[in-house]
């Protein structure tokens, strides 16, 4: 499955920088779009090579550089970003993101996770990218937290987490789409085309979900494929 995210998986601003960019729905981006649309925004994709990202030794072929844009396709892979920008550790960011996926496509952003080898992250959340892959969990959510659910005929919801029931997708195959992830000490804000999706303040001992590692603290981002 491929997803592609330009740097538009890019534009981080740091510790305390909270003044947006322009959230408004995008076509492909133009040549130039690697540069910050912010000032207080730090690139942290050059839209040329993979150059302070590093993969998993799981399936590494999964993420390339064409025309500018991250390219994600699976097997299961993660690519984390290990640059210069703040030593690779975020707290209290906005990361701000363009995307765009296929169909079928199952892909994911992680925050305040560490670099492992394989399999899934054991720390962070992950922030979902999915129009119409089957799993009913899509783009917007705060995966096993707070799942933004579009259910298929006859298809049960998940176990673990709060679910949000939607007629479809906050995003749509083929088409670019603004993705902002926020967090200011225990609070999340998840936000798809300007439209927030998830709101969510971590409880004392973190989230009630199957995953013991999603808890907020500091860390890096990743990538996924699926």
């Amino acid at each position: 499955m491929k997803t592609s995210i330009p740097i538009l998986l890019g534009a981080a601003a740091l510790l305390g920088a909270c003044s947006p960019a322009d959230s408004g729905a995008d076509s492909k981006p133009s040549a130039d779009a690697a540069k910050p649309a912010h000032d207080d925004y730090l690139p942290l994709f050059n839209g040329k090579d993979l150059s302070g990202w590093t993969p998993s030794k799981e399936n590494p072929e999964s993420f390339s550089v064409a025309n500018g844009e991250l390219v994600v396709k699976g097997g299961r892979s993660h690519l984390f970003y290990t640059g210069e920008v703040n030593g690779g550790k975020f707290k209290n960011f906005e990361l701000k993101l363009k995307v765009m996926t296929t169909p079928g496509s199952n892909s994911g952003v992680y925050f305040h996770t560490t670099p492992q080898d394989e399999g899934w992250p054991d720390n962070g959340y992950e922030c979902q990218v999915n129009s119409t892959h089957k799993d009913p969990k899509k783009t917007g959510s705060l995966y096993g937290v707070v799942n933004v659910l579009v259910l298929a005929e006859g298809q049960e919801a998940p176990k673990g987490g709060a679910h949000l029931p939607r007629d479809k997708a906050p995003s749509t195959d083929g088409e670019w789409f603004d993705y902002d992830i926020t967090v200011r000490g225990k609070h999340i804000v998840l936000k798809v085309n300007g439209e927030t999706t998830v709101d969510y303040t971590e409880p004392e001992g973190g989230p009630d979900s199957n995953f013991a590692g999603r808890k907020i603290g500091e860390g890096t981002f990743a990538l996924q494929a699926h």
